[in-house]
């Protein structure tokens, strides 16, 4: 009876599903519509319903498919508002505070991802933001193993002090510049997923029209998302009771694990900082207990004290010999707790540190110096080993993870979007696929080309960042270097028209891959767009390697969009990161200098010189060569000799 009933429901509700007129929820009060194109609307309704939409001065009548869905274009509108919109049918949907203007969508991993409120200059930034023409949106995050036609519930928020801490920094910056030179609304899409490959950003259509990938993509099954992770939980609990016993505890026996009293001799160990999904605990997300024991001194004891406990992700509450010291919620915010007086005892003293991880990376992670303990001038270090153990498991995701499989977030982030009129793309990501840089040199313009013809605007701007300066293994052209080539793949992919790249070696951070500095990155994303699309006379690029000539024992390099001049950002005028190499390979930090719009290189090992290398390592922090106008130059090299990436392919379920 109950199976019944339940299908009754279901049938019901197909009938009745499109009773109500209805939008996807990429439309809402607040939300910016692009001028100076057709702007396409589109929703449900009943079928053969006549539906009206109202915008301005205009109104358009269309009638409903058999299926419910319609579909209507509004003429062009040049910028303006805040409008009224409408769409009637046997309901009336009414949309308030919407304006005309530029719509951009924000895509690609952490550093897209990143918010303002943790960025640099957040503080004197976020009081400031009081721009009511620029709306931001965050698509949820979410997968799906079929493309879907609709987001999870979200909304357009206007920016102002309380709202923009939550905003993309990137795609902040950017819509700044933009609302400043412009005096034009803008809107950002933030559709965006820490440490996501771009295969999960590509349709399946893509992958089946390319050669490279299409036996890639034959060898996905038909995914039932449901099924798969039930098995994958399976297989998780049994891991992580192969390592700690049984996973299933109370509450009542997991809040003991806070007390400096309880024993936790039997429990496993890991290092920290360190993700958890890098040592044995492996790949889960959900609730663990990590816990610390440490002395303190009899003159120390009850004395008021600081922890740093690094970043956590991504949710914490951190007890200090059971009193709750401080809790947080942003994977990418360092941990500083205040240990109240009275608290630290004379000897034995106990940190418990529930990790709450929704998804992604898990644990205590960052630098190994922002793990201490600090007592009045002492300092002690919290990093090593520290014993855990697992509390709970999230149910029914636990294992399947937006990189699981290619187009889970194409089908939920992106194809929900389509075709709401924009003006182009803003991408930052390329760090997850840095192992199969090679690769990418296709991967990355098929993306672009897929989402250009799935959006139906022909090749509109697609504006991306090139990966920052980062020691992520420490590669260089002696040993290879994984995001060398990758930022190499990237440049390549300025042969599509309409492309633009942001260089941001010189505002990175080798010991971080999440650099805090958003605020250039953003101007420089806007530079390309107020010259390409705006208008602006302006420079927008960096010098660019253009040809090479040999003279003798030198190398002399040309360029292009050199602007005023070339320029070496050194007090003494010396350019850095340049190597040199002959036909042994053996590269030479070379000595490079300016000559008017050229560059010569050389060194006095290399007397007969073929190839030169600018900026060949994972942490390219020495380039020094720029433009007048303040834009570095790209990592280049002058020879196609084999790397390490090429033959790196992606497989299903790697």
């Amino acid at each position: 009876m109950k199976r019944f009933l339940f299908s009754s429901t279901i049938i019901l509700f197909s009938l009745t599903a499109f009773a109500d007129v209805r939008l996807p929820k990429i439309f809402g009060d607040n939300m910016v519509l692009q001028r100076d194109h057709p702007i396409v609307i589109w929703g449900w309704s009943n079928p053969k319903e006549k539906i009206t939409v109202l915008l301005n001065k205009q109104s358009k009548t269309v009638t409903a498919g058999k299926d419910g869905k319609w579909k209507l274009s509004l003429n062009p509108e040049s910028a303006g508002g805040p409008y009224v919109f409408v769409v009637k049918g046997k309901n009336t949907v009414t949309l308030n505070n919407v304006l005309i203007g530029e719509v951009w969508v924000c895509s690609g991993q952490s550093n897209m991802e990143w918010t303002v409120r943790n960025s640099q200059g957040a503080e004197a930034e976020i009081p400031k933001g009081n721009f009511p023409t620029i709306r931001h949106i965050k698509i949820p995050n979410s997968m799906s193993a079929e493309p879907l036609t609709d987001i999870k519930e979200s909304g357009w928020k206007t920016c102002d002090p309380q709202t923009v801490g939550d905003f993309t920094a990137v795609g902040y910056y950017f819509a700044r510049e933009l609302a400043q030179e412009t005096n034009v609304p803008v809107g950002l899409i933030n559709t965006s997923w820490g440490g996501t490959h771009i295969e999960t950003w590509t349709s399946r259509d893509a992958f089946e029209n390319s050669e490279e990938f299409r036996s890639m993509i034959a060898s996905m099954p038909r995914l039932n998302l449901d099924s798969i992770a039930k098995k994958k939980t399976e297989s998780t609990v049994k891991r992580i009771e192969a390592l700690q016993g049984p996973l299933s505890k109370s509450k009542a026996i997991a809040s003991e694990w806070k007390s400096a009293e309880f024993n936790d001799s039997s429990w496993p160990e890991m290092n920290v900082p360190g993700l958890w999904e890098n040592q044995a605990l492996g790949d889960f997300d959900g609730t663990v207990w990590l816990r610390k024991t440490f002395s303190v001194s009899e003159k120390n004891a009850g004395k008021e004290a600081v922890i740093h406990l690094a970043m956590i992700d991504d949710a914490d509450e951190t007890f200090l010999n059971g009193v709750l010291i401080g809790s947080g919620k942003n994977y990418n915010e360092k941990r500083i707790y205040t240990i109240p007086s009275g608290t630290l005892r004379s000897g034995k003293n106990v940190i418990a540190v529930m990790v709450n991880d929704t998804g992604g990376g898990g644990g205590i992670h960052g630098e190994s110096a922002d793990m201490k303990v600090s007592i009045a001038n002492e300092a002690q270090s919290l990093a090593g080993v520290w014993v855990y153990q697992v509390e709970s498991l999230v149910q029914n995701t636990s294992g399947v993870g937006p990189n699981s499989y290619p187009t889970l977030l194409y089908n939920a982030m992106i194809n929900p979007l389509l075709p709401y009129t924009i003006r182009g793309a803003l991408w930052y990501q390329g760090e997850s696929n840095a192992g199969r840089a090679f690769e990418y040199r296709k991967a990355f313009p098929l993306m672009i080309s897929d989402w250009r013809k799935k959006w139906g605007q022909g090749d509109f701007p697609f504006y991306f960042v090139q990966l920052a300066t980062f020691n992520a293994s420490g590669g260089n052209s002696k040993k290879g270097s994984t995001w060398a080539e990758l930022r190499e793949a990237q440049a390549m992919t300025l042969a599509l028209p309409n492309t633009g790249m942001a260089v941001t070696t010189d505002i990175g951070n080798p010991l971080d891959i999440h650099p805090r500095n958003k605020r250039d990155v953003g101007k420089r994303l806007a530079a390309l767009a107020l010259s390409d699309i705006y208008g602006k006379d302006t420079i927008s690029r960096g010098p660019t390697f253009q040809s090479l000539e040999k003279e003798g024992n030198k190398i002399i390099l040309t360029f292009k969009n050199i602007g005023t001049g070339l320029s070496a950002r050194d007090k003494y005028g010396y350019l850095k990161g340049f190597e040199i190499a002959g036909d042994d390979r053996q590269f030479y930090y070379a000595r490079a200098h300016i000559e008017g719009d050229k560059i010569v290189v050389n060194h006095d090992s290399v007397n007969e010189p073929v190839a030169v290398r600018f900026g060949w390592s994972d942490d390219a922090s020495d380039n020094n060569l720029f433009n007048e106008e303040g834009f570095p130059a790209p990592p280049f090299r002058t020879d196609e000799w084999e790397g390490i990436t090429e033959n790196s392919k992606f497989h299903i379920g790697q």
